[in-house]
């Protein structure tokens, strides 16, 4: 099993800044990507970005420039910058790993609020 423990949400004003990140515990050898979901209310859940063990980095577009993804092997956090933050970013972030062999797993999520 894989334990993810997210932090850094909070409110923060259109154009602003903010920095979740998530710590993994426990299975993590076997964690082969790591990445954050958000979900607005009424919404479905979706990709916001996620970095694969290999390196390689995928974001949704409407993040795409504004929202950084990084990884601490060391400390086997996952990290998302995000700048220039809008109103419509608004959601609950949750952080996400896919291990190989155990599937996937979700940390408990985080709020995030921009006002405008």
């Amino acid at each position: 099993q894989v334990q993810l423990v997210e932090s850094g949400g909070g409110l923060v004003q259109a154009g602003g800044s903010l920095r979740l990140s998530c710590a993994a515990s426990g299975s993590i050898f076997g964690i082969a990507a790591m990445g954050w979901y958000r979900q607005a209310p009424g919404k479905a859940r979706e990709l916001v970005a996620t970095s694969t063990s290999g390196g390689s980095t995928t974001y949704a577009d409407s993040v795409k420039g504004r929202f950084t993804i990084s990884r601490d092997n060391a400390k086997n956090t996952v990290y998302l910058q995000m700048y220039s933050l809008k109103p419509e970013d608004t959601a609950v972030y949750f952080c996400h790993s896919y291990a190989i062999g155990l599937g996937d797993f979700w940390g408990q999520g985080t709020q995030v609020t921009v006002s405008s």
